[in-house]
């Protein structure tokens, strides 16, 4: 091939040209450039680094002190919790006339003899076969949690014996603590006589000694029970589920308090004692333990039937079958 031939076939390609794209802003934007990469000395570029950073960080509060000043409004950070996707059951508040229905429900599903005080709680706490040490334990501590509990062993029972056993001996709920070969990691919640029955998934379990040293403080009153962010239908079945574990008669004389934090439908909970200052105007919490966090993984209908049982709502897997963003949550 001569040099011309090369030449000509050099320039039939066509040419690559580089478009610099403009972003959704408009503004066309550049490479990224180190002002820094000239700097051949580590220990001068982290340096001059840092204190960059800290200037913009002072930059920053300055600004931010000026927009307070002026009264402007302050931003909110995009989290999955700002940008939650919002589901058609959400109650924002069941005593409007808009949730009429919903209250006539609560007014009579299986929880409504609790809510009108007719009956006290008689929760009954057991284990799987063989439970482990820390198993133990923090079932005997949310025996000093709940009010008139008792842990008993299950002595290699079926569950539905269990049911059955403790309607005759007039217990309201029945708490059942799995594990696996190191921790508890399940938690299943049965309201008796009729249901209906949760499954959760039991994780970060942290037992009273290994928070704190001193645990002997914790007195004998009842405690009081905060529900927070429980806003779907099926979120506050599950309130009004583990709310009516409790007496509903606090005695705030004892100054303790047990939260369920839902977020993210993670419940989170936490039991702290509470002092006020001498002013009466602030409180400082004091966490007692245990502490540990909840994920539903199913409710059914009913006591306990893992075969027959008809489910109200299920998770399959690590999503639920009927999710479809990240945004979603059910609780």
């Amino acid at each position: 091939m001569s040099a011309e031939e090369e030449h000509v076939q050099v320039e039939d390609k066509p040419e690559v040209k580089t478009e610099l794209k403009p972003s959704k802003s408009g503004s066309v934007l550049f490479p990224n450039e180190n002002k820094y990469s000239h700097i051949k000395n580590k220990l001068v570029r982290t340096q001059q680094y840092q204190k960059a950073k800290k200037e913009q960080k002072k930059a920053k509060k300055l600004a931010k002190k000026e927009r307070e000043r002026e009264g402007g409004a302050k931003k909110v950070p995009h989290t999955l919790e700002t940008l939650r996707l919002k589901d058609e059951t959400t109650v924002e508040d069941v005593n409007t006339e808009e949730n009429e229905l919903v209250r006539n429900d609560f007014d009579n599903d299986e929880f409504s003899e609790y809510y009108q005080q007719s009956y006290e709680p008689k929760v009954l706490i057991t284990y799987s076969d063989n439970p482990l040490r820390k198993t133990r334990i923090f079932g005997r501590e949310l025996t000093r949690i709940i009010p008139n509990s008792v842990s008993l062993y299950r002595n290699r029972s079926g569950v539905k014996k269990i049911i059955k056993s403790a309607t005759k001996r007039n217990y309201t709920d029945i708490l059942v603590i799995n594990e696996n070969r190191h921790e508890p990691d399940g938690l299943l919640v049965i309201h008796l006589p009729n249901g209906p029955t949760a499954h959760f998934k039991l994780s970060n379990v942290k037992i009273t000694t290994e928070l704190r040293k001193n645990h002997k403080d914790i007195n004998d009153h009842r405690p009081e029970v905060i529900l927070n962010n429980f806003s779907t239908r099926l979120g506050l079945t599950i309130g009004r589920m583990l709310g009516a574990l409790f007496h509903y008669e606090p005695e705030f004389v004892g100054r303790r308090a047990v939260t369920f934090h839902n977020q993210r439908d993670y419940i989170f909970f936490r039991h702290y004692r509470y002092e006020f200052d001498k002013d009466g105007k602030k409180a400082r919490l004091k966490e007692l333990g245990p502490r540990f966090t909840l994920k539903l993984r199913s409710l059914q209908k009913g006591t306990f039937d893992s075969k027959y049982g008809q489910y109200e709502w299920i998770i399959e897997g690590r999503r639920h079958a009927m999710e479809t963003s990240r945004r979603k949550f059910f609780l």
